[in-house]
């Protein structure tokens, strides 16, 4: 009996271990799905996705993609490998459409080039077509830019405009643009921080900046950012990346600051800047000197600030004149709080400055007017 025993168990073993070499090749014959699958219903999409969907549905199709050429090159604006940002001597962005007019807006750094130097900018929509598009108006300090587009058959719809000044922390945030030349490219996130300040150009700094998580990479620029209603809440325009590729810290331009300047573009072609009319120190030369505030260097003739009998610093010795301290009951530390406040106040607007000269503090009121981006 036990022998008999042993056999059964051996012979169970010798089996177990046939079918385990054989596993490999019996496993194909039996389980192969050499037919169609049958599809296996999915059910609802999530409340999240159907809204998703539904917004981008909405959104897209004001979204464009642009290309400026500057004029030095010969090459067609559509002849590159439209990575996002400059290939072969072509910028490439996002914009979107702000009116019925069709009033293009986008980043004064996609177009700046072709502005420049007189070059050509095209605008492709959502449906393929390509249409030529004139430049309208830039502002600089706001990277802000407006074109406008040539004759299309149909005129996309307009985004929808939200505020940016009841963003929250959190809340979510939707970016389309043309990522590395990719069409209509959706990417979502959260509000991650509000009321940044970044620097622009001219010596300006923009603040009440939307800081997000929404992936943005080159080509996005120009591009808007949404809420989860599909209202533009700001306008994409830089990142913060050693790679330069999304590290998931983009920054957008506020709604509020575009739906001021957008308009003032489309109607002169340019802002009207307030300010005073003078032209400040560099912020670290002052730093150097041990300076807290900003140190005037020169006063434009009939200026505001001249006016205001203001002082630069003397050509002929070399000694500081005024340093402004404090505008409108704020410190002043730099030229950034300097111009917030001026902008704040608007055109036309008084301002009350506190000024240091010579060991001495006084107060001088001056009227802001409208000063010319390239003389600040």
């Amino acid at each position: 009996m036990p022998d008999r025993t042993v056999r059964i168990v051996l012979a169970a073993v010798l089996v177990l271990l046939a079918l385990y070499v054989a596993q490999p090749y019996l496993q194909p014959l039996l389980y192969s799905a050499d037919a169609p699958r049958a599809v296996l219903a999915r059910g609802d999409l999530a409340p999240a996705e159907t809204s998703t969907i539904a917004l981008f549905e909405r959104a897209s199709p004001s979204v464009v993609h642009v290309f400026a050429q500057g004029a030095a090159q010969n090459r067609d604006l559509l002849d590159l490998d439209d990575q996002g940002g400059e290939q072969g001597g072509t910028q490439t962005g996002t914009g979107f459409v702000w009116d019925g007019a069709g009033h293009i807006v986008t980043n004064t750094h996609v177009v700046q080039n072709a502005a420049q130097s007189g070059g050509s900018v095209s605008v492709r929509l959502s449906d393929g077509t390509v249409v030529s598009a004139t430049l309208v108006g830039l502002a600089p300090s706001y990277d802000l830019a407006v074109l406008q587009l040539g004759r299309v058959t149909r005129m996309p719809p307009p985004l929808a405009i939200g505020t940016s000044a009841d963003l929250k922390v959190g809340q979510s945030t939707f970016a389309i643009g043309n990522p590395f030349g990719l069409d209509h490219t959706l990417t979502t996130g959260v509000v991650s921080a509000v009321r940044r300040r970044m620097p622009t150009s001219e010596g300006r700094e923009l603040s009440g900046v939307i800081q997000t998580d929404a992936a943005i990479n080159p080509g996005n620029s120009g591009g808007p950012l949404l809420d989860s209603a599909g209202r533009l809440i700001g306008v994409n325009t830089a990142i913060v990346s050693p790679s330069g590729a999304s590290a998931g810290i983009g920054f957008a331009i506020p709604v509020d600051v575009v739906n001021r300047i957008v308009p003032e573009l489309i109607k002169a072609g340019r802002v009207r800047n307030p300010g005073i009319g003078i032209i400040a120190a560099q912020e670290a030369a002052t730093a150097r000197l041990g300076i807290d505030g900003v140190v005037i260097v020169r006063v434009l003739p009939g200026s505001p600030a001249a006016q205001a009998g203001l002082r630069g610093v003397d050509p002929q010795t070399g000694d500081i004149g005024d340093v402004i301290v404090e505008a409108n009951n704020r410190p002043v530390h730099r030229l950034a709080d300097l111009t917030a406040a001026i902008e704040e106040a608007g055109l036309g607007a008084g301002v009350t400055l506190k000024v240091e000269r010579d060991g001495r503090v006084r107060q001088v009121r001056v009227t802001t007017a409208d000063v010319a981006e390239n003389r600040r």
